[in-house]
């Protein structure tokens, strides 16, 4: 073990032991107090990464049980920490892995990369359209943004950018250093248009649900999601070339296409029945509730026929190291959220923040404060899933002891969590993915990155918040 490895095991080993010497606050149950030692050491450990998410979880479920065991007495029960592991939403992001990694290795994904590549992308701009309409397409299949920006979109765009001869090193502006960063910025988008688009999506929906009392369905939230987020997919391509114009503009984007869909050869069965399973799945999510089933069902019976079809064997889901992963990590920080609710931490924090701060009758300022610092804060975290752990339930309760309306709060923090990651090269794990290409500098990422973020805040609570004040009114969401 390296000496910074272990300095910050040491640390995350420090905290729920000062917790725990330090008095249990007044009202606060003592369980409460000690899960969020350990609470607050998981969402440490998630930041620092001296091990993988799912090490730092599954040991922090573990401590957990222990303390219960001796702390817990009838008020909770060690099998509530593992709860988290048969939640519906942790099973809907799983099975969602998949179909997911179904379109890469079926070919699939990459056969709608050069069909719209033929169709639209005679220009540079063009090509920046392209990547915006492909990752809308496969967004609501592809819980992993890294799978779908990195493992589909990013080789095409990369191999793309060298057929033009834009080299990363020797001419990057010619259209790989516009292409690249447009990948980012565009997945950053598609990302909370959908339940289903990024992981973080459904635990943060799962948290805020217990704190604020709502529920969003999957075709609710795509529907939210709509307006504001077409409105970035129209202006990000756009705004990013004029920031940063390649110097190349136009492109034999019949060639690029042609030979890109000679590589692939015949459709073949298993692609075609993708494309029907995945038609099947989006019309399941949306009429979920008419239908009278959720979102997760609709995730497993898929996951189901593309394993019984052969679209995908079980090998191929023993591959799917993402899912796995997701599945323990994800399981774990909503079990400990759960305890951590049931032991009245959440309700008790409420309390304390009502007492110590106000925003008087200004309830709507109060919306703005946050969401602007719930963007801000996001130069800290290299992580989404570590930001919705660490701070959603924060930025979720002082809303509602602030008395902002709680579904334009929800709505507005599960949207910013992902395009707040646009703000730095580090801000989603597809990120280093994109930004080792080469092509791009720190200095223009993060400017254009601060630009798309705030820009997409600036749209969410102006056109975003009147578009959801009039879902709620007609009683849709």
């Amino acid at each position: 073990m390296s000496k910074d490895k272990m300095l910050k095991l040491l640390l995350l080993l420090a905290i729920p032991i000062i917790v725990a010497l330090i008095p249990t606050p007044a009202g606060l149950p003592q369980i409460a107090w000690l899960l969020f030692g350990l609470y607050l050491s998981a969402i440490v450990g998630l930041v620092l990464k001296p091990y993988s998410e799912p090490v730092i979880l599954l040991g922090t479920i573990a401590a957990s049980a222990v303390v219960i065991g001796n702390f817990g007495g009838d008020a909770i029960k060690v099998s509530e920490v593992l709860k988290g592991y048969s939640s519906g939403t942790t099973w809907l992001v799983f099975a969602a892995f998949t179909l997911s990694a179904a379109f890469v290795i079926t070919g699939l994904g990459k056969r709608i990369s050069y069909i719209l590549i033929g169709k639209l992308g005679n220009t540079t701009l063009g090509l920046g359209y392209v990547t915006a309409i492909l990752d809308l397409l496969i967004a609501p299949a592809t819980p992993s943004n890294t799978a779908r920006a990195g493992g589909i979109v990013f080789p095409i765009i990369n191999s793309v950018s060298v057929a033009l001869g834009s080299d990363p090193n020797e001419s990057p502006r010619k259209a790989g250093h516009y292409l690249m960063v447009n990948i980012y910025m565009v997945t950053k988008t598609t990302s909370y248009m959908f339940l289903t688009a990024m992981a973080p999506n459904a635990l943060a929906l799962e948290m805020m649900s217990k704190i604020l009392n709502i529920q969003i369905s999957w075709a609710g939230w795509a529907l939210a999601a709509a307006v504001p987020g077409l409105i970035m997919l129209a202006l990000t391509p756009y705004i990013i070339y004029k920031m940063y114009p390649p110097e190349l503009k136009k492109v034999d984007n019949k060639k690029i296409a042609v030979e890109g869909l000679k590589a692939l050869g015949p459709m073949t069965l298993r692609e075609k029945l993708l494309g029907v399973i995945f038609c099947l799945a989006l019309l399941g999510w949306v009429g979920a509730d008419f239908l009278n089933i959720d979102a997760s069902t609709v995730a497993i019976c898929v996951m189901a026929v593309t394993l019984v079809l052969g679209v995908v064997t079980w090998d191929d889901v023993l591959k799917n190291k993402g899912g796995w992963n997701t599945l323990i990590w994800y399981g774990g920080i909503i079990g400990m959220s759960g305890v951590l609710t049931k032991a009245g931490f959440f309700k008790w924090l409420a309390i304390v923040l009502g007492d110590n701060l106000s925003f008087g009758d200004h309830a709507m300022v109060a919306l703005f404060v946050i969401m602007f610092i719930s963007v801000a804060i996001r130069y800290l975290f290299a992580s989404g899933g570590a930001y919705v752990a660490a701070m959603v339930p924060v930025f979720a309760t002082v809303g509602l002891v602030a008395g902002a309306p709680p579904m334009l709060l929800a709505l507005g923090l599960l949207f910013s969590n992902s395009y707040g990651g646009a703000l730095t090269h580090y801000g989603g794990a597809a990120a280093p993915i994109v930004f080792g290409a080469g092509y791009n500098d720190i200095r223009s990422w993060w400017i254009i990155g601060g630009v798309m973020a705030f820009l997409s805040l600036f749209v969410h609570m102006t056109i975003g918040l009147g578009w959801w004040e009039m879902l709620i009114s007609m009683g849709i969401i």
